[in-house]
C-alpha cells in the first residue's frame, strides 16, 4: 500500500533543461522536501526545489515509511482502529509530499533528469507498495480489526475506512499463498517498468512525429496567431524559418479542422495515427505485455480477467453491465457517423472535390457543413471567449455562485514555470482554505491535453487543507495579444476546473477519502457535470464579451452555439465508443489465451466485431498511444467517461427541476457530493443527491441519439 495517490484526471506528455547543483553546493542545511512548505497552506516551496531534490526525498520517505510501518507491525497492543487503521493513514507523509510535487513536475514541467529519476525510481516504488500491501503482520492487525468491527462503535465514515483497507490488501494480493506473492511482486515490478517506458516513448514521439512545414501557403486556413505559434515551435527546435505542428494525445488533432491544404492534413494525420509504431518508440511489443501481466495478475487474484478485477470494485461491478452500456450506444452512435459522413461526401462532391472522404477530412468539412447548418463558425466565436473572462467571469463567477467560495492571485507564492498562477480559495466568511494552482499553458517539458491533480490533499486528520493544480494545452499568443479560446477549449477549462472543486471542497478526515479519491466511473461525474454551466445563460453572459469592446456576444450566435452542440455526435460518439471497447477488449483476455502479435490487426478485429469499422471514423486514441489505460489508470475503465456522463446529465436535470443554478442547489450538491470524496458507496452518494438512481434518457437527448 503506497500513500494513496490520487489519480490524475484527464490526459499527459514532453523536455526541459535540467540543473545539476547538489544540495550541498546550494548550502542547505536540510533537504527542502524533508519537512512541510512553511509557505501558505503547505505550498511547494518550488524557489527552493531542484531536479535533484525530488529522488533522495522519495527514497527518504519510502525508508521512513517503512518504520512506520514496521512500528505498527511491532505494536504489543491488541490491533485498534486508532493504532493500525487511523497509524496506516498517518504514515508516508514525507513519501506523498514528495510524490505529489515530483509526479506533477514529470507531467507538467519535466526535465530529462526527472525523466531518468521517474524511470529508476518507478519498479523501486512498486517493490515499496508490495512490501506494505503484502505484509502478512499488518494485514493480521487490519483482519482483525475488520472482523471485530461491528462492536467497535465506529462512526459511519471510521467503519468505511476500515472496510476500504481490508478490500485493498485483499485485492492487492494479502491473501496469496508465499509463492503467488513472489510472483506478483514480479509482475507488479514489470508492469511499473513498462508504464513508464511506454510514457516516456510516447513523450518523445510527440516531439519527434511533430510535422514540419516548410512553406508558408500550405498553412492557408489558420490564422495569424496559430501561424506565428507554429513558426516560433520551428525555431525553438532550430528550423527557423520553418513551421512546426505539434501533435496532441488524441488520434485527430486539432488542426485538420482549418487547414486547406489536404495533403497537409493527410501528413499530420498519418503522423499522428502512426505515432508508436516503429523505432525506438515502437509501444506495440509493450501494450501487448502489458495485456498478458495484467491477465496473469488477475488470475492470481481469482478473477477471468483484468476487466472482471477491476470492474468489480467499481460502480458497474461487471463487464456485462459496461457491454450493456456502451452496446446500447453502438448501433445508434455508428448509423448517425454514417449520415454524417454521406452529408459531408455530399459537400466534397458538389465542390468538385474528386475524392473519397478520409479521416484527415472530416473535421474540414464538418466545420463547413456546421457553418452552413448553424451560421457558426470558430472565427466568430473567439473574440467573445478571451481566457481571463473566462477564467474569473465564467469558472470563478460560477463557483463563487453556487457555494460561495473566492479566488484570489497569490503573487507571492514561487511556482514553477513563468506562465503558472496561484489563487488563494476563501469560504463566504473571508477564510482561506485552499490553493488552485493553474498551468494554461503548452510549452516543451509538459505533457499533452488536460488534466487536473492535487499537490496537497485535504484532511483535517493530517491537518492539510486542499492544493490543487489545473493544467491545460492552450496555444499561448504572440507578447501583448489576448488568448482567445473555442468554445471547445472553454468546456475543457470548466471540465478540469470541476474535478478541481472536488478536490477544494472535500471535507473529510481521512486523505483515504479525501476529493477525487473515488471510483474511476464516478470521477468523472463532477468535471462533466461542471460543464452544463458553460453554456448556462447567467455564467454565459457574464464571460462572452468582445475582448476589446467588452459587447456581450449576440443573442443569435449564443443560440446558434446552444443549437450546434448536437452536431457531429455519431462521429463524436463512434470514435469515442471503439476506443471505450478497444480498451475493454485488451483487458477482457485471460491469462492462457494466445499473446497478440499483430496490434493493428487486434483493433481492427475489435472494432469489427462492435460494427464500429468505419474507415473514416478513428478511435479516438489506437493501442500505442493510449496512455488512459496503459499509464492513466483507466484500465477497463475508460468507459467511466461515459458512465459519468449519464450521471451529469441527469445531475443536471435536478438542478433544471429545481430551480436552476442558485445558492441553494449548489450548497446541496457541494455537502451530498463534491465535499464527501469517497466517504461513501458511489451510488449511494449519487442518490443522496438525486434522491434516486440514475436515468440514461437527458444523456440520450442531449446527444440526439434517440
Amino acid at each position: 500500500m503506497t500513500p494513496r495517490l490520487l489519480p490524475v484526471l484527464c490526459a499527459a506528455l514532453f523536455l526541459d533543461a535540467c540543473s545539476h547543483v547538489t544540495p550541498q553546493d546550494r548550502g542547505a542545511t536540510s533537504p527542502p522536501l524533508a519537512t512541510p512548505s512553511p509557505l501558505s497552506l503547505q505550498a511547494p516551496a518550488y524557489d527552493r526545489l531542484h531536479d535533484e531534490d525530488y529522488r533522495p526525498a522519495i527514497e527518504a520517505g519510502m525508508q521512513k515509511q517503512r518504520t512506520e510501518i514496521r512500528n505498527i507491525d511491532a505494536d504489543p497492543a491488541p490491533p485498534s482502529f486508532d493504532n493500525t487503521i487511523v497509524a496506516l493513514e498517518r504514515s508516508g507523509v514525507d513519501l506523498r509530499r514528495a510524490r505529489k510535487i515530483f509526479n506533477n513536475l514529470t507531467s507538467s514541467n519535466t526535465s530529462p533528469r526527472l525523466q531518468a529519476d521517474k524511470a529508476a525510481l518507478a519498479p523501486r516504488i512498486a517493490a515499496h507498495s508490495d512490501a506494505i500491501n503484502l505484509d502478512p503482520v499488518l494485514f493480521v492487525r487490519i483482519r482483525r480489526v475488520y472482523d471485530q468491527r461491528a462492536g467497535a462503535a465506529l462512526d459511519p465514515v471510521s467503519l468505511r475506512l476500515v472496510e476500504r483497507y481490508y478490500t485493498q490488501f485483499v485485492r492487492a494480493g494479502a491473501l496469496l499463498d508465499d509463492a503467488h506473492k513472489e510472483r506478483l511482486k514480479t509482475l507488479n515490478q514489470e508492469e511499473s517498468t513498462l508504464m513508464t517506458t511506454f510514457t516516456d516513448h510516447v513523450l518523445n514521439e510527440v516531439a519527434a512525429q511533430a510535422v514540419v512545414v516548410a512553406r508558408r501557403e500550405e498553412l492557408d486556413g489558420l490564422n495569424e496567431d496559430q501561424i506565428g505559434a507554429a513558426s516560433e515551435a520551428a525555431k525553438a527546435r532550430g528550423l527557423a524559418g520553418k513551421w512546426l505542428v505539434s501533435l496532441e494525445n488524441t488520434t485527430t488533432q486539432p488542426m485538420l479542422a482549418s487547414l486547406k491544404d489536404r495533403a497537409l492534413r493527410e501528413r499530420i494525420y498519418r503522423a499522428s495515427v502512426g505515432r508508436n509504431t516503429q523505432g525506438p518508440n515502437d509501444n506495440r511489443p509493450i501494450v501487448t505485455r502489458l495485456a498478458q501481466l495484467r491477465a496473469e495478475r488477475a488470475q492470481l487474484f481469482g478473477y477471468r480477467t483484468w476487466a472482471d478485477y477491476v470492474l468489480d470494485d467499481q460502480m458497474a461491478k461487471t463487464p456485462q453491465a459496461v457491454q450493456a452500456l456502451l452496446g446500447g450506444m453502438k448501433g445508434a452512435a455508428a448509423r448517425n457517423a454514417r449520415a454524417e459522413a454521406a452529408k459531408l461526401q455530399a459537400l466534397i462532391d458538389r465542390q468538385g472535390g474528386g475524392f473519397t472522404l478520409e479521416p484527415w477530412d472530416w473535421d474540414f468539412y464538418a466545420t463547413q457543413v456546421r457553418a452552413a447548418e448553424y451560421g457558426l463558425d470558430e472565427a466568430s466565436i473567439k473574440p467573445f471567449l478571451e481566457f481571463e473572462r473566462v477564467l474569473h467571469d465564467g469558472l470563478f463567477f460560477a463557483a463563487q455562485e453556487m457555494y460561495g467560495i473566492t479566488f484570489r492571485q497569490r503573487r507571492d507564492l514561487p511556482v514553477y514555470q513563468p506562465d503558472v498562477r496561484v489563487f488563494e480559495i476563501s469560504d463566504a466568511a473571508g477564510v482561506a482554505f485552499g490553493l488552485l494552482y493553474f498551468d494554461p499553458y503548452a510549452h516543451d517539458g509538459k505533457n499533452g491535453g488536460a488534466w487536473m491533480d492535487t499537490l496537497v490533499d485535504q484532511s483535517t486528520l493530517l491537518d492539510q487543507q486542499p492544493v490543487v493544480i489545473n493544467n491545460l494545452n492552450l496555444v499561448k499568443p504572440a507578447a501583448g495579444q489576448p488568448t482567445l479560446l473555442s468554445f471547445d477549449e472553454v468546456t475543457t477549462m470548466f471540465h478540469e476546473f470541476g474535478h478541481g472543486l472536488h478536490g477544494i471542497l472535500s471535507r473529510q478526515k481521512y486523505l483515504y477519502f479525501s476529493g477525487a479519491n473515488v471510483t474511476s466511473d464516478f470521477v468523472e461525474f463532477p468535471s462533466q457535470f461542471n460543464e452544463n454551466w458553460a453554456i448556462e445563460p447567467r455564467v454565459f453572459a457574464n464571460y462572452a464579451k468582445h475582448h476589446r469592446t467588452g459587447e456581450a456576444m449576440p443573442r443569435a450566435l449564443v443560440a446558434k452555439i446552444e443549437q450546434s452542440r448536437r452536431f457531429n455526435q455519431g462521429y463524436l460518439s463512434t470514435e469515442y465508443l471503439a476506443a471505450a471497447l478497444l480498451d475493454l477488449e485488451w483487458h477482457s483476455r485471460a491469462a492462457d489465451a494466445p499473446r497478440v502479435d499483430d496490434v493493428e490487426a487486434f483493433e481492427h478485429a475489435t472494432l469489427q466485431k462492435y460494427g464500429l469499422d468505419l474507415a473514416q471514423v478513428p478511435p479516438r486514441y489506437k493501442s500505442s498511444y493510449f496512455s488512459h489505460i496503459w499509464d492513466g489508470g483507466y484500465e477497463a475503465n475508460y468507459y467511466a467517461y461515459l458512465w459519468a456522463e449519464i450521471l451529469a446529465d441527469d445531475g443536471y436535470q435536478w438542478f433544471v427541476e429545481h430551480g436552476g443554478m442558485t445558492r441553494e442547489n449548489g450548497l446541496h450538491y457541494r455537502d451530498t457530493v463534491l465535499s464527501q470524496g469517497g466517504s461513501k458507496d458511489a451510488a449511494q452518494l449519487y442518490r443522496d443527491f438525486r434522491g434516486r438512481d440514475p436515468d440514461v434518457a437527458p444523456l440520450i437527448r442531449k446527444r440526439g441519439l434517440q
